[in-house]
């Protein structure tokens, strides 16, 4: 990079002073005198720019392969078709959450299906097939959302699929394991979480089944059950099977929507990328959306988090991302997965599989990952969907470092040779990207508060996700605009004081276009110091997304030293050309727009789910999440476009067109224009009927019978309880409904016909067998959760330093140990089939400043439970019924299902 600071330098200062024909080379250039950029131009340059983002967004996320029959694919070929058979049939079944009859029909036709890839097997292949019924067992994962958490599962089943040469003993004890679940949530069929990956491994299995004889490595594909009540399924696949220790390398199937290219979206060591990103034939992941999910941003877990941190295994995590919205929602359909999808992930897998089941390496891993050596990191992002680049963090920190260095060393250079003039540029330039961002992030956050004033919904732009283009968009560019032509114009005044002292001779007209030159050329170069402090944080916390930063600053300082710098320091600064715009732009745009576009859909599809706690979070939250996030895009991947604006003649009609821009879009958003759900976008709206008692001595009381409705997606209730207005519903936040794994704060309770589709005899208790005080309190509570298989208990880490739990005349599933908590509760959270223990004895030891019951001025609880039943009482039938079609119920581990009980100890039973 070459840093050229022009007539700031001091040796050009002394040539200027003597030149006795100083207008010799400004005058005479009549390229410099060209200050002007058409609105043609300026036009042609939008128009390129968002043509050229969209086209590289839907080569890298939505060119998808041809679907195959089983004709064009062949024994040994993988086929959409046949795989879609299996997604088809499994769909058709309807919701199968753990514990449901539709389960068992799911499990029972992929059994069914493994028999017959079984009996159509090569001959020089053994295909074993395993109904495996794992016994109770509790999960305790340290990270992501099972912090303060135990997670207990019982009479779970799995389909184990594994195929093996013949005639090699050895491949047995090296296997790589393929993983997906079959079970759903309560609220939707699950055609893309996760029944597509659970069709695309059967075809797979199909396929390998054909191939296997020339095999080193055994393949073993696991149809768990409980991946979405804790990751339940792997764990006890994990911990119990029999050929769990086997295993060397795991892959994980996922899907946070429907369809689209699955890409990977982790990786915790290098062979396994490296080789995927060797023989995918569309390979397709960012590391990107790995930081992002390691980051927390994303609320969500997978099986590979079992594999990694529980067995300590090296993997591969896919998912299906496209129409985020629809995720746990009744419109997790079918008709929404594109044709292609299952081919694109199919035949992805089909060649890793056939290469890693084929290599030595495999039995030579360690099982441990590479994620604890930082130099060992890989760092991974494909290009268009078609190549996919792959290195070490080690190699991420030479070549930033490298960088580093250089563009420090260059800019120090410079500095010291432009003197006192040359600093002031420098601190002036960098004003200009402070004020960019201020004014930027201010505008589209205005923004994201006025929305809810003015819509019905305060997201009003789920269903058509491009309105954030003029919601937010628009803002952000107008403000960074704004913001750094007023940097732009104290630089010029700077400028224009060196300029007038050094070059007295020149006349007004000259001067002006040279401050106006090397005005832009510093706001340019201002954009290089934002990037180069993007990639010293991304390098220094070892982010491998930071590879983008130095794609931004590499590019265009190379474009900017070879079509603009001179080593002269007697050359005049002349107007930036398009030409090094496009040169510096064309490399970064390529890797970076179809992910931020990726991103932006993905981002707006999730605050379908937002609110976590619904009623927690003020409705602007989210808006200005997504304001400050594409005001951060504008601003990073603008910044060298803007810097071409600020001399053009048409500044003020770009400014003019984006303030329409926003004022349309404000006046689409206000008058209702664009709906804000449709039937394929959904707004969650959970249905609950509830039964509410306390135990210990308040357990004889008579239960309080009522149903709530709530909403994760921000926005009030007002639409949907004016369909329900003779329902009795009343809305508002006079009354916090705990849950016990989460809370509502909003939301609206009807008393009235509650009392049918429910009986006394599924109240769950809480009865103290015994409380002593020997070395220590321990109580010992017996729960008794009556018929429901699917129950959170939390206990209160306040009072209770530790805990044991046991089922009923069984050993210990929870010994004491060390639990962490969440806001001073430990919640265990149980899901079962139908064989599931229902009589629990938990084991409390007080704090040893622990109190007896006689000794509490208040009564804080000691314990909360909730139980779970399937079932939608007649009161839930006629709401749901009501209810507009572009509601939907949402499904989660921690969701209660349409009937729960409740009820509680106190701590002075």
């Amino acid at each position: 990079m070459t840093v050229q600071f022009g007539l700031s330098n001091v040796n050009a200062r002394n040539t200027y002073k003597m030149a006795g024909e100083p207008s010799v080379e400004v005058s005479n250039d009549r390229k410099a005198n060209r200050t002007n950029r058409t609105g043609s131009l300026w036009l042609s340059l939008v128009v390129l720019l968002l043509n050229g983002s969209w086209a590289i967004y839907y080569f890298q996320y939505n060119n998808l392969p041809m679907p195959l029959t089983a004709e064009q694919a062949g024994k040994r070929g993988f086929s959409e078709a046949l795989s879609l058979v299996h997604v088809k049939n499994l769909t058709g079944f309807g919701p199968h959450p753990v514990g449901s009859d539709t389960l068992d029909l799911a499990i029972r036709y992929v059994l069914s299906a493994s028999e017959v890839i079984k009996k159509s097997a090569h001959w020089e292949v053994d295909v074993q097939v395993d109904l495996f019924a794992a016994k109770t067992g509790a999960n305790r994962l340290a990270g992501g959302l099972f912090k303060g958490k135990t997670l207990v599962y019982s009479d779970l089943k799995h389909v184990v699929l594994r195929i093996l040469p013949k005639y090699m003993p050895e491949a047995e004890e090296n296997v790589i394991l393929v993983s997906s679940h079959i079970d759903s949530v309560f609220s939707t069929g699950g055609a893309g979480d996760c029944s597509s990956c659970v069709g695309v491994m059967l075809e797979l299995a199909r396929g390998i089944s054909q191939w296997a004889h020339g095999f080193r490595n055994g393949v073993i594909f696991l149809f768990n059950t409980g991946e979405e009540e804790g990751l339940n399924g792997a764990h006890s696949f994990i911990t119990q099977h029999p050929w769990r220790n086997t295993i060397r390398f795991a892959i994980d199937l996922e899907a946070i929507g429907v369809g689209g290219k699955s890409s990977i979206f982790q990786t915790s060591q290098s062979w396994g990328v490296e080789t995927y990103a060797n023989v995918a034939k569309y390979p397709s992941g960012q590391i990107v959306s790995q930081d992002l999910f390691l980051s927390g941003a994303i609320k969500s877990a997978t099986d590979f988090q079992v594999y990694k941190e529980i067995a300590g295994l090296p993997g591969l995590d896919f998912a299906f991302i496209d129409s985020s919205a629809v995720y746990h929602t009744k419109n997790d359909k079918l008709k929404l997965l594109k044709p292609g999808s299952l081919q694109h992930l199919g035949e992805n897998m089909l060649a890793f599989l056939l290469h890693a089941a084929r290599s030595p390496d495999l039995d030579k891993m360690a099982v441990v990952s590479d994620d604890g050596k930082e130099g060992n990191k890989p760092i991974y992002f494909d290009v268009l969907g078609m190549y996919m680049i792959v290195y070490s963090q080690h190699l991420a920190n030479m070549l930033s470092n490298s960088v580093m260095l250089q563009a420090l060393l260059l800019w120090t250079t410079s500095l010291v040779m432009g003197g006192y003039p040359g600093v002031i540029s420098f601190v002036l330039s960098f004003f200009c990207i402070i004020l960019m961002w201020l004014l930027s992030l201010g505008l589209s956050v205005l923004v994201a508060f006025i929305i809810p004033l003015i819509s019905s919904s305060p997201v009003p732009y789920i269903a058509n996700p491009w309105l954030v283009a003029g919601l937010f968009g628009a803002p952000a560019v107008l403000g960074a605009i704004g913001g750094q032509h007023i940097g732009f114009l104290f630089l010029q005044k700077h400028l224009r004081k060196v300029i007038s002292k050094r070059m007295e001779n020149l006349s007004i007209t000259q001067k002006e276009k040279l401050v106006k030159w090397e005005a832009e050329r510093w706001v340019f170069k201002s954009g290089l110091i934002q990037w180069l402090i993007l990639l010293f944080i991304g390098n220094l916390y070892k982010v491998g997304s930071s590879y983008l930063a130095l794609v931004w600053l590499v590019s265009p300082s190379f474009a900017y030293g070879l079509m603009e710098a001179t080593l002269s320091p007697v050359r005049p600064p002349k107007q930036l050309k398009i030409t090094t715009l496009f040169l510096g732009l064309t490399v970064p745009v390529l890797l970076s727009s179809g992910v931020v576009i990726k991103l932006v859909g993905t981002i707006t599809g999730s605050l379908v789910r937002f609110d976590r706690n619904p009623g927690s979070t003020p409705e602007w939250l989210g808006n200005v999440i997504v304001a400050a996030f594409i005001a951060s895009i504008v601003c990073l991947m603008l910044v060298y476009l803007f810097s071409y604006v600020h001399i053009s003649d048409v500044k003020g009609s770009i400014m003019l067109s984006v303030c329409a821009l926003m004022g349309l879009t404000l006046i689409v958003i206000a008058a209702g224009f664009f709906p804000t759900f449709t039937e394929d976008v959904a707004r969650t709206v959970n249905v609950v009927h509830v039964v509410e008692t306390n135990g210990g001595s308040a357990q004889s009381q008579e239960p309080s019978s009522y149903v709530s409705l709530f909403s994760l997606t921000p926005g009030s209730l007002v639409e949907e309880s004016e369909r329900l207005k003779d329902e009795g519903f009343d809305c508002g936040r006079k009354n916090t409904l705990d849950f016990v794994s989460f809370t509502v704060k909003y939301g609206c309770l009807s008393f009235k016909d509650t009392d049918a589709g429910w009986s006394k005899l599924e109240i769950p208790s809480l009865d103290v067998e015994s409380d002593s005080s020997v070395d220590s309190r321990i109580t010992r509570v017996l729960v008794d959760t009556k018929h429901s298989k699917r129950w959170s208990l939390a206990i209160n880490t306040e009072l209770i330093s530790d805990f044991s739990f046991e089922a009923v005349d069984s050993e210990e599933l929870v010994p004491t140990g060390e639990k962490s908590s969440v806001d001073g509760w430990h919640i265990i959270q149980f899901a079962g089939g139908k064989n599931s223990p229902t009589r629990f004895h938990l084991n409390l030891i007080w704090r040893k400043n622990g109190t007896h019951q006689n000794d509490f001025e208040s009564s804080p609880l000691l314990l909360k439970l909730r139980t779970d039943v399937n079932r939608v009482t007649p009161k839930v039938a006629r709401v749901l019924e009501k209810l507009p079609r572009w509601c939907s119920l949402f499904g989660k581990s921690t969701s209660p299902y349409t009937l729960a009980f409740l009820t509680s100890l106190p701590a002075d039973f």
